[in-house]
């Protein structure tokens, strides 16, 4: 049992950012006590004096590539087609079991550091990428990314196995894209969602010409295109939602699908601004990621919130557009939920221990008016003072309790060296 106590709760069980004066304990994996300050009883493995520090459920990267680690800063400032077809697809060619699993163990790290809890992953060699996970002791989803060409048998199996392997990690049904799907495995990957009656994620609406594309093709948007064969029938949603018309927000809010906001790599790669303020008019669940660190480049909660917010306000022609406590919920619970990952939306007696500690006491949160608005608007990772998921502290004052972290990074230069250096 640990035992955080002189601190600011914002448990977030109740749809809003509010705080409180109090205390957290876990009990194993679990959520033992949240709530006023107590006399403690004793019988606690670590009692942690937080000096006012902050307790947040922690974030949830909704949408990312975490093995693309060794892309970062290798390919930048090019037009997106040339940047993957010239630089991503040849190098991605060459990866193997290995070299994800080195890749995903740096994400990690970086996760941790930056208040993240868990991740919703798709990329390749899955089994690789979720025992990096487990060791690391760090909780993930992974969405499947079928393209043309492959087995929608691969689907059934990967839900199968994953869903069942460990419980730090689950496993969603998903398409890379339309544009990348050909027209059968879309159908057959609905039978399948139907048959299992399980929610539906792939890339949406990500770019102008994704969305023209598809209107030549299908006479109709990426989403009406899914919804038109069902695939939204059990739930889901879409990553980046860029270019979602009004209809489109009519379907997720309909279905009650969310959709993933990647501001910051939306605006790296020229993709726009995503609708968020007219999404959440509309009713639509948000959710936030970071995509993956090569066209990111960083897998930072933070810069996500504070773009989002600051870009909305900027679409809109209003500076109150956008308020910093709806993203940091969406941040935190509304990505747990668009996981599936229910028991890890707040917290509360009985919940998952996952959550952060976020650092008060330094220069660019003080003073403290509104600690939802010191996070969005004036937070970075210098703050995240402890991660916790399933009630192991996995980060804590810089630190890396767990994990060898100057091995982790050798062997991931070591593999980025031998895939770009060596061309092997």
């Amino acid at each position: 049992m640990i035992r955080l106590y002189n601190a600011l709760v914002m448990p977030m069980d109740d749809g809003n950012c509010r705080h409180f004066a109090g205390e957290v304990w876990t009990d194993g994996s679990r959520l033992a006590y949240v709530g006023p300050e107590r006399a403690a009883q004793g019988g606690f493995e670590r009692e942690i004096d937080l000096g006012g520090s902050l307790i947040i459920p922690g974030f949830k990267n909704a949408h990312t590539h975490s093995a693309m680690t060794f892309l970062r800063s290798y390919a930048d400032d090019l037009p997106l087609q040339s940047w993957l077809s010239e630089k991503v697809f040849p190098l991605e060619a060459r990866l193997n079991p290995e070299r994800v699993y080195a890749f995903t163990r740096l994400a990690v790290l970086e996760y941790l550091s930056s208040g993240i809890t868990a991740s919703f992953d798709m990329y390749f060699h899955r089994e690789a990428y979720a025992r990096a996970n487990i060791e690391m002791g760090f909780r993930s989803v992974i969405c499947g990314a079928l393209s043309e060409g492959d087995s929608v048998n691969t689907a059934a199996d990967d839900y199968e196995k994953f869903n069942s392997l460990h419980p730090l990690i689950g496993y969603r049904l998903g398409l890379h894209g339309e544009y990348t799907a050909g027209s059968s495995l879309p159908r057959e990957l609905s039978e399948l969602a139907h048959s299992l009656r399980a929610p539906f994620w792939t890339h949406n609406s990500e770019t102008e010409s994704e969305v023209a594309g598809c209107i030549e093709r299908h006479g109709m948007t990426p989403t009406e295109y899914f919804e038109s064969l069902g695939l939204f029938d059990y739930g889901g949603g879409g990553y980046h939602c860029v270019w979602l018309s009004g209809r489109d927000m009519d379907i997720f809010a309909r279905r009650g699908l969310t959709a993933v906001t990647c501001p910051a790599s939306n605006a790296k790669l020229a993709s726009g601004i995503a609708p968020l303020c007219e999404m959440s008019r509309r009713g639509v669940r948000l959710a936030v990621g970071t995509d993956g660190p090569a066209s990111n480049n960083a897998l930072d909660m933070f810069r996500e919130l504070y773009l989002a917010c600051v870009l909305q306000k900027l679409r809109e022609r209003d500076a109150a557009a956008c308020p910093a406590e709806d993203m940091l919920y969406a941040a935190c619970s509304g990505g747990a939920r668009a996981m599936g990952l229910d028991e890890c939306d707040c917290l509360a007696e009985g919940k998952q221990a996952d959550l952060a500690v976020i650092d008060l006491n330094r220069p660019n949160m003080r003073p403290i008016h509104a600690p939802a608005r010191n996070l969005v608007y004036s937070g970075s990772k210098e703050n995240v003072r402890l991660t916790m998921v399933a009630g192991r502290i996995l980060y804590e004052n810089g630190a890396f309790p767990n994990a060898d972290a100057e091995r982790i990074y050798a062997e991931a230069e070591r593999h980025t060296k031998e895939l770009i250096e060596n061309g092997a």
